[in-house]
């Protein structure tokens, strides 16, 4: 942050400018997918229940991973790429582990969040890092 610049003193303008400063939107659909996932999973309708594969434990153990994947994107953005791949990875492979996808809706939400937690890049820093390109601007 450059000298100049004033912080932040409403609650909302810190959150604001905590949340451009790491892949948010991304890790917060990569979450809902898996939260929408996880509930897609566990339906009962009266006595059959919607579950596929090896006993229903993909049904339990994707979205929460997905879920995990989401925050740790969020509170760790320097590991970004890697979350965001395996959250990519098991986004389409919720397509046949679990319940196609969440009714497709919980796989397209973790998939895009996926992409645009690995799209996300931090803003570069306003200081100028070369001065003699600088100086022949001026």
């Amino acid at each position: 942050m450059s000298a100049h610049a004033v912080a932040p003193t409403s609650p909302w303008a810190r959150f604001r400018a905590w949340a451009r400063s790491r892949p948010f939107v991304g890790g917060l659909l990569v979450v809902l997918g898996g939260i929408e996932l996880f509930c897609s999973g566990q339906l009962d309708l009266g006595n059959i229940r919607i579950q596929f594969g090896i006993e229903g434990l993909q049904a339990t153990v994707i979205p929460i991973a997905l879920v995990a994947l989401g925050v740790l994107a969020v509170w760790s953005p320097a590991q970004r790429v890697f979350y965001g791949i395996v959250a990519l990875a098991l986004a389409v492979y919720s397509l046949i582990g679990v319940n196609l996808g969440g009714f497709v809706l919980g796989m397209l939400l973790s998939a895009v969040g996926g992409v645009l937690v690995v799209a996300w890049m931090p803003r570069a820093s306003s200081e100028p890092t070369d001065p003699e390109r600088d100086e022949r601007a001026a």
